[in-house]
């Protein structure tokens, strides 16, 4: 399934592959990469709340402002939230990235290799094989409790939005 216009790069309309995903639903289940090369899903986070952050690369300044900001407020969320970045990057420059920046609270996955994520929560561009920006807070249960799809590639989350709902998917 393609959905033109829900999101732009640099005013331009792209393509987003895959369905949109909607607040209320079951997350839907992916496979990606981590660090050390070994394969990982949503089940590798069960029981935790899950904000998942998809973003474009972590080598642009947006993305690197997004993952210090939620690298900062890991620190003051509870230990039942684990907040996941997931990019076309390779392992080995997330890897290196995170090393740079200190950033050690935030977890990196690649999506790389099958573009599973990307796909399955709607978020990947067909013209460019990136991921669009977007957040979702997922609850222990699995269940969708918030969606954001930033409209222009470019431009920052609304974080107030994003940890306001993982807040209260915490509570």
């Amino acid at each position: 399934m393609e959905r033109k216009g829900i999101v732009t790069f640099k005013g331009n309309p792209v393509t987003l592959v895959g369905e949109e995903v909607k607040v209320g639903q079951k997350a839907p289940d992916f496979k990606a990469l981590a660090a050390d090369l070994s394969e990982t899903g949503l089940d590798a986070f069960k029981g935790k709340v899950k904000l998942i952050a998809s973003v474009p690369s972590l080598d642009t300044p947006v993305c690197d402002l997004q993952i210090k900001r939620f690298n900062d407020e890991a620190s003051k969320i509870s230990k039942d939230v684990a907040i996941i970045f997931i990019s076309m990057d390779l392992p080995f420059a997330q890897k290196r990235f995170c090393q740079e920046y200190e950033i050690n609270k935030v977890k990196t996955l690649s999506d790389h290799r099958d573009a599973s994520f990307g796909v399955n929560y709607g978020v990947l561009i067909k013209e460019l094989r990136l991921l669009a920006r977007a957040i979702f807070i997922v609850d222990k249960d699995d269940k969708v409790t918030y969606v954001e799809y930033v409209k222009e590639l470019g431009s920052e989350p609304d974080y107030e939005g994003a940890l306001k709902a993982l807040s209260a998917s915490i509570a």
